[in-house]
C-alpha cells in the first residue's frame, strides 16, 4: 500500500511540474523548471527500467526530448544571440548532455527489440547538443585556403 502512494505521489510530482514547465512562457524561468523537472523525469526512468518497463521509460524520454526542444526553441526566439546569452545556451547544452547520459544508460540494459525509440530519442538530443555546441562555439575564421602544390618542373 505504502508503494503506491509513493508512486502516485511520484507521478502527481511529475504532472505538477510538466504543467508548469508548460505554462512557463520565458525562456529562462523555463530552464529553472527544467532542471526539477528533468530530476523527476529521470528518477522515474530509472525506477521504470529497473522493473523492466521499458515502455514506459520510453514514453518519459521521449517527452524529455520535446521539453528539450521546447526550451531551446524558445530560446532562441526569446534570445537569439547566443555570444550575449550564453549562460542559458550552456545550462541547456548541460541539459541535453545529461539525457544523452541518462538515455545511453537505459539503453545498456534495453533489449534489442525495444531500443529503436530510444535511439531516435538518443539521436534527436544529440542534434540539438551539436546545434547548442555551434551556437556557443561559431567559428571566428574563415577556413585557411588551400594553395596547390607546385608542380614538379621536369628536365
Amino acid at each position: 500500500m505504502l508503494f503506491c502512494l509513493t508512486t502516485t505521489g511520484a507521478v502527481d510530482k511529475l504532472s505538477d511540474l510538466q504543467s508548469r514547465f508548460d505554462k512557463e512562457t520565458h525562456a529562462v524561468g523555463k530552464l529553472k523548471v527544467l532542471d526539477k523537472l528533468t530530476d523527476a523525469q529521470f528518477e522515474e526512468t530509472r525506477k521504470a527500467s529497473a522493473a523492466g518497463d521499458y515502455v514506459n521509460a520510453g514514453l518519459i524520454f521521449e517527452k524529455y526530448r520535446d521539453n528539450i526542444r521546447a526550451c531551446f526553441d524558445l530560446l532562441r526566439k526569446q534570445e537569439p544571440d547566443a555570444d550575449r546569452h550564453a549562460s542559458e545556451y550552456r545550462h541547456l547544452e548541460l541539459q541535453t548532455r545529461r539525457g544523452l547520459r541518462e538515455v545511453e544508460d537505459v539503453l545498456i540494459t534495453t533489449p534489442p527489440d525495444l531500443r529503436p525509440p530510444f535511439e531516435i530519442v538518443r539521436k534527436d538530443i544529440l542534434e540539438m547538443d551539436n546545434e547548442l555546441i555551434r551556437l556557443l562555439f561559431p567559428k571566428r575564421t574563415p577556413d585557411p585556403e588551400r594553395v596547390p602544390p607546385v608542380p614538379e618542373a621536369k628536365p
